[in-house]
């Protein structure tokens, strides 16, 4: 039956970001197929895993394991705390040492290029690269150096992909932020400096992107760190409820589409 290509825009957000995985399943379990994703640092992450064929049941029980000592291999500073080579590696195994075009969803990697400020969009190449590019958040994690360049956090540009995914060949795009500024919040570290910073910049830019993006979901996931990795189940489950009040409005815009075809 002829229907149309949904997109995903997977937001970064630190650990808050395993609120995809929730709306991933319920969007499984609902009917509605996902065709297309876009994602910025731990939404490119996400999206990588789920694209590689891991079927959301391990993602779940993968996400329970998820600690950070597993995967933070801290570096004397110099441009970052984290060199990232055991995530990196932790990302070449589960993505079975694929590249980005050998994935059975389509997905890009939004990364940003250090000295230029531009925004690039990894949609081949190896994986693990094109992740760790992604996910290297300023001043916590050492940049990517990849084919002679030095990448940051996707998030730093595009925090919600929404475009990315609509030039991928979306035609319905559900966007899912999960990174809002938490007000009032204690910052008692050099990495609370910076991701409180990161998202109040980003703050204004995904207004605008929730006009471009025919759904937007907000998993109010504030009150969890976007560092500790605890509380994941809780996470999840927030994506899962958010994502439920979604569908019906989702449903009918498949159905519109289809009508006006």
């Amino acid at each position: 039956m002829h229907r149309p290509k949904i997109g995903l825009a997977l937001g970064s957000g630190g650990a808050r970001g395993f609120a995809h995985l929730g709306v991933i399943k319920v969007l499984k379990d609902e009917g509605i197929p996902i065709d297309l994703i876009a994602g910025s640092s731990m939404g490119a992450l996400v999206g990588c895993f789920y694209g590689a064929g891991l079927d959301i049941e391990r993602l779940y029980k993968l996400s329970k394991v998820f600690k950070r000592k597993y995967y933070l291999d801290f570096t004397v500073p110099k441009m970052g705390f984290i060199a990232g080579n055991r995530v990196k590696e932790l990302i070449r195994i589960f993505t079975h040492g694929k590249n980005l075009e050998q994935l059975d969803i389509p997905v890009s990697v939004v990364a940003t290029e250090l000295k230029t400020g531009e925004k690039t969009v990894f949609k081949t190449g190896p994986i693990a690269e094109a992740v760790r590019a992604s996910i290297s958040i300023p001043g916590i994690f050492v940049p990517e150096k990849y084919n002679g360049k030095l990448y940051v956090d996707g998030g730093v540009v595009d925090r919600v992909p929404v475009s990315v995914v609509q030039e991928m060949g979306a035609d319905i795009v559900i966007a899912i932020d999960v990174s809002h500024v938490k007000t009032n919040t204690e910052i008692i570290s050099i990495y609370d400096v910076i991701m409180q910073s990161i998202d109040i910049m980003q703050m204004e830019l995904v207004e605008h992107r929730q006009i471009a993006s025919d759904v937007m979901i907000r998993p109010r996931v504030e009150m969890y760190s976007s560092r500790a990795f605890t509380k994941i189940d809780e996470i999840i489950s927030i994506g899962e409820e958010e994502t439920k009040k979604h569908i019906e409005k989702i449903k009918a815009l498949l159905e519109q589409w289809k009508e006006q075809q």
